[in-house]
């Protein structure tokens, strides 16, 4: 029923939008498909950048041959993104829709060549690239994601309320602090504990952990053993989320022996929820990160519409709503 029910509402909402264009309705099997590159972020099967690959499918396959969707992905590798990029740009498509980890400073002369010099249309999901954004608007350059800082602090409050922390508590973030713009959600949560008067440890996610949250175990294992008082850990990433249970039982620890917070559903995540393992978790909605930019480069290549900038971050996930999303996060939509 919720699957019947959310495709039911996407598909009216891309009919809906398609009355806007009515030369869509009148496309010809014969026309080249627009072909677009599209970044899901990390690898195959990873559970964040799988949902929004299915996300990415979906649309695709409601678009059937109007379009051609290629898949690039990079492992969340900064520099690979930026690699992939320029071979992307490099094979002429007519759009690309990129993850923006690795910020405008990185991107900012490879984006100018695709839509300046290559007439391509590019467009951006998961992290902002704002002042890209800001200058091809016009050109299709849009965002579909979360805010990052706003994302980072309301999870940050609301896990420090929640958990009845204090003045003076111990809580630790494990986080990207160093990248830019999407260290924006990291410095975010810190903010809003320190806020509150709660003393913040915090972790670098290393590049092995980043690409493999199990390589993760003895870090957080390492600091729990040494800092027994710490009462909150927020996982600033969606892999790391959905692992908190492995690495609170690895440390020793049973349900609700700590506050445990993070980012991003996953059937592991469910499953922590329900146990007690992990408390509170920020759902930035990344099915509509990969089923909207498709749209949105289709639509921009095709009519020249100018970039939607959509925000998908909002809901809180907890034991008391859990029951109701499981079962759409056991189909990789939620």
């Amino acid at each position: 029923m919720f699957k019947s029910n959310l495709k039911l509402l996407l598909v009216s909402l891309v009919f809906i939008g398609l009355i806007a264009a009515p030369a869509f309705a009148q496309s010809e099997a014969s026309e080249e498909p627009i072909e677009i590159f599209f970044f899901p972020g990390g690898s195959p099967g990873g559970p964040f950048a799988t949902v929004v690959q299915k996300g990415a499918k979906e649309a695709a396959s409601i678009l059937g041959d109007r379009v051609n969707v290629k898949y690039k992905w990079s492992d969340w590798n900064p520099q690979k993104m930026v690699n992939q990029l320029q071979e992307a740009i490099a094979s002429d498509p007519d759009g690309i829709a990129i993850m923006g980890h690795p910020g405008v400073d990185a991107y900012e002369p490879f984006v100018e060549e695709a839509v300046e010099e290559e007439g391509i249309v590019v467009t951006s999901q998961n992290v902002t690239l704002p002042e890209l954004e800001e200058r091809y608007k016009s050109k299709g350059f849009g965002y579909v994601g979360q805010e990052l800082y706003p994302s980072g602090y309301t999870l940050g409050k609301a896990a420090a309320d929640r958990a009845g922390l204090e003045e003076g508590d111990k809580a630790l973030v494990w986080g990207l602090k160093s990248e830019p713009t999407r260290g924006d959600r990291t410095r975010g949560a810190i903010d809003a504990l320190e806020e509150k008067g709660i003393e913040v440890d915090y972790i670098e996610i290393s590049s092995e952990v980043d690409a493999d949250a199990s390589a993760g175990i003895p870090v957080i294992t390492g600091y729990l053993q040494s800092n027994p008082d710490c009462k909150l850990v927020i996982t600033d990433h969606g892999a790391l989320t959905a692992t908190q249970e492995q690495y609170f039982s690895a440390a020793g620890l049973g349900p609700d022996e700590i506050y445990g917070a993070g980012f991003d559903l996953s059937p592991a995540t469910v499953q922590a929820i329900q146990g007690g393992y992990t408390d509170l978790v920020l759902d930035q909605q990344p099915y509509l990160q990969g089923f909207l930019p498709i749209f949105q480069t289709y639509l921009s290549a095709k009519y020249r519409f100018s970039g939607l900038h959509i925000k998908t971050g909002a809901g809180l996930v907890h034991s008391g709503n859990i029951d109701a999303i499981a079962p759409l996060a056991e189909e990789g939509i939620r």
